[in-house]
């Protein structure tokens, strides 16, 4: 039924039948195995009776930490793998009541989701993979056509099933988000959030945790209005909306605010206000981006000034308004830090103080990664020129230098570095309760497939 369905998928369609096709799509594709998937329930953890895990469905059986039911330091809803729903909220009221923040990590590719996997075993943490637009066209393959978003949603769709299948292998908890979302490109939301409400039927929980809807640029009162229509959609399938208030400067995913007023970089308390008004009513479920002077990439220092106590003066102004109803740590609202990288630590910091949840790291782990393939190929410059002939003599061969995986894990290993200082500077260390992990056993000679330099 899948081949079919590929088969016949027209990428040329309008709009509407591309949203069936996808529609289609999800419902095959997150339909199959669903007896196994539901019959497989073993985490006593899961809120609803369908919930069950990828590895059930899949065959490939957790061991040891990773099949725990939940962590010995965390709530007990919170468990391996993808959470969503009622697991994701005790999750981030769990960084806010301890004082840190999760690290949100924009991924490319299987490679750079399995490093972040990886930090956050090393470090005992939870973590958050996000996608940009860009990026899940890039997951997707630059060759497809993306007419209607179409390549942008089916790499999304990927990396999602990448995420679920691989962070119960790692056994800590991962929410999967998307980033910024500007008016133009709800159209990508809309398939991705199709899919979610499919695999929902199927499987008690949406395919992502959350989604970034990003309005910045549009008046305030449609800002709203349409985070108000999707937070409306998204309580149906326990899905959380991230909102954008005020801009983040700078420039990242071909979106450029370098030039933006400077008064738009801080958000006011009142209008932080005018969200919570709107949304609180809907669902408690969402978390908001507001400015105070962040900006994406990395730049001179002195060049960005950031302003955590704006979100200290919402927390407090809003705590004001909602009276005996205002909360007893009086931080009513969860908070997003946008343009993390970069950032000074002490303000990094600061604003976790103030109620900061999550922090997005994208340009940061960016050059990690190509620094990592940087030093590797300064380190065997000499046996990256050819397929034959390296200082060792003019017929030896170099196929075990140029092998892919070798430049690509360089990348990892040293992202994994970086990152190790990410969650450092978050307070997001030895979180779960786990046990330090231990070398990786059974890894393989090269012949098949260990890496061998």
């Amino acid at each position: 039924a899948n081949s079919t369905l590929l088969g016949t998928y027209n990428y040329n369609k309008e709009q509407e039948k591309m949203k069936f096709g996808i529609a289609l799509f999800a419902t095959v594709v997150m339909g199959s195995g669903a007896d196994a998937f539901t019959a497989g329930v073993r985490r006593s953890s899961r809120v609803s009776p369908l919930q069950g895990t990828v590895s059930d469905e899949l065959g490939t059986p957790c061991e040891d930490e990773c099949a725990l039911d939940s962590f010995p330091n965390m709530p007990p809803s919170v468990h391996p793998g993808v959470v969503s729903g009622q697991a994701m909220i005790d999750l981030l009221d769990h960084a806010k009541e301890n004082g840190y923040a999760i690290p949100a990590v924009n991924c490319v590719s299987s490679s750079g989701i399995n490093a972040c996997l990886e930090a956050a075993r090393k470090n005992d943490a939870p973590i958050i993979i996000q996608f940009s637009s860009g990026g899940s066209q890039f997951y997707a393959g630059k060759a497809l056509d993306n007419k209607n978003y179409a390549a942008a949603i089916a790499g999304a769709v990927s990396g999602a099933f990448h995420v679920r299948t691989m962070a119960e292998q790692y056994g800590i908890p991962v929410i999967l988000h998307t980033d910024h979302c500007a008016k133009k490109l709800l159209p990508w939301i809309d398939g991705l959030l199709a899919a979610s409400e499919r695999y929902y039927a199927k499987h008690g929980e949406p395919l992502f945790s959350s989604h970034m809807i990003d309005l910045s640029e549009e008046p305030i009162e449609e800002n709203i209005d349409i985070c108000k229509d999707y937070l409306a959609r998204f309580s149906k399938i326990d899905m959380l909306l991230e909102m954008e208030l005020g801009i983040t400067g700078g420039e990242e995913d071909g979106v450029n605010n370098e030039d933006v007023a400077l008064e738009d970089l801080y958000s006011k308390p009142e209008e932080i206000f005018q969200v919570f008004e709107a949304l609180t009513p809907i669902s408690d479920k969402f978390t908001v981006a507001a400015a105070f002077g962040n900006v994406h990439g990395v730049y001179s220092p002195g060049n960005v000034k950031l302003e955590p106590k704006i979100l200290s003066r919402a927390q407090a102004y809003i705590s004001e308004k909602l009276g005996d109803k205002a909360p007893a740590d009086k931080k009513p609202v969860k908070f997003v830090f946008h343009g993390g990288s970069g950032s000074d630590v002490n303000d990094i910091q600061e604003a976790i103080g103030y109620g900061v949840v999550k922090m997005n790291i994208d340009t940061d782990t960016q050059w990690s990664y190509w620094e990592g393939i940087k030093k590797f190929e300064v380190k065997f410059h000499d046996y990256l020129q050819a397929q034959i002939g390296n200082p060792e003599g003019a017929d030896k061969p170099n196929k075990k230098y140029y092998d892919p995986r070798e430049s690509m894990r360089a990348g990892e290993v040293n992202t994994v570095e970086r990152l190790d200082q990410c969650f450092a500077d978050l307070k997001c260390t030895n979180i779960l309760g786990l046990n330090k992990v231990g070398e990786a056993e059974n890894v393989l000679e090269p012949r098949r497939g260990g890496l061998p330099v």
